[in-house]
């Protein structure tokens, strides 16, 4: 039995079929003790992701009701381990829900990504690539795309979809160091398309079009994304995308970046940021 919470929550059972997964309030329940595989969710995290604004007095008898239900679902003898013991269980004053976590999506998206990283540094980047691009693969739309979220379960979504951004990033990284970031065009353009103003996107994206002898295309993305700054924020493109727009204009240069590490954070670290009196205001644009 497996947990999709990438996308629409589903909970598929070992023949593949999409079993009930409750009520709209059971499946957010299911969702936030899935997120927390294996470990205890006290009562309170729970009433704090129901709700927002002030719990009803009966809010600890509705989580229990609801941890019932939940309960019932994935007692069902297709969703129970192999120790029979029930997945969905109370103790010390909290609910865990035990389950292999090869079983969750997230949990899985989440380790393919660690050992994507792992591998980046180790040089090993075709099978850092590999691992990413499972990783990715396993994404089917934004996470619990039906399910009521709560500030719990949106500090997690976000999560995960910061780390998605990463995967990408390191992904690319990797097969450009492999000579393969030209095959990425078509996926870089999307990117752009999705994520506007990530100027590390667009400098892929500008490096590779170079990189294929498209040098016009490259001054075009190169415009683009300083229209959009331009227009969006008033500003200009970080000293990195400059300095390909630079190595663009020379016929002699390609603008590849050197070979790059992953931060603290297992993140590549070019381009990164801008100079000083730019990264101000950009500071200034996101408080």
């Amino acid at each position: 039995m497996r947990f999709h919470l990438i996308g629409p929550f589903q909970i598929v059972g070992f023949d593949g079929g999409v079993l009930p997964a409750g009520s709209p309030k059971v499946s957010q329940v299911l969702a936030l003790l899935l997120t927390h595989a294996n470990t205890p969710v006290t009562p309170d995290t729970l009433i704090r992701e129901l709700w927002q604004h002030g719990p009803p007095r009966s809010a600890l008898n509705t989580v229990q009701t609801y941890v019932h239900h939940a309960r019932r679902l994935v007692a069902l003898p297709d969703v129970r381990p192999d120790g029979g013991r029930p997945v969905l269980s109370t103790q010390f004053g909290g609910y865990t829900m035990h389950v292999d976590e090869a079983a969750v999506d997230v949990k899985v998206f989440e380790g393919m990504v660690s050992r994507g990283k792992e591998e980046f540094r180790a040089g090993r980047y075709e099978a850092s690539a590999d691992a990413l691009g499972s990783a990715l693969g396993l994404w089917r739309g934004p996470v619990l795309s039906n399910v009521p979220t709560g500030g719990v379960l949106a500090g997690r979504i976000v999560h995960l979809e910061e780390l998605r951004i990463r995967a990408l990033e390191v992904r690319i990284e990797a097969l450009r160091l492999l000579g393969r970031l030209r095959e990425l065009i078509p996926e870089l353009r999307a990117l752009v398309h999705d994520y506007p103003l990530n100027e590390w996107f667009h400098g892929r994206l500008i490096a590779a079009l170079h990189e294929a002898g498209r040098r016009a295309e490259a001054l075009d993305a190169y415009r683009s994304v300083r229209r959009l700054l331009r227009d969006e924020l008033g500003l200009e493109p970080s000293p990195d995308v400059q300095r390909l727009h630079e190595r663009v204009l020379s016929p002699l240069r390609v603008p590849s970046a050197p070979a790059a590490t992953l931060d603290g954070d297992g993140q590549p670290e070019m381009p990164r940021g801008a100079d000083s009196a730019t990264s101000a205001r950009r500071a200034g644009m996101s408080s």
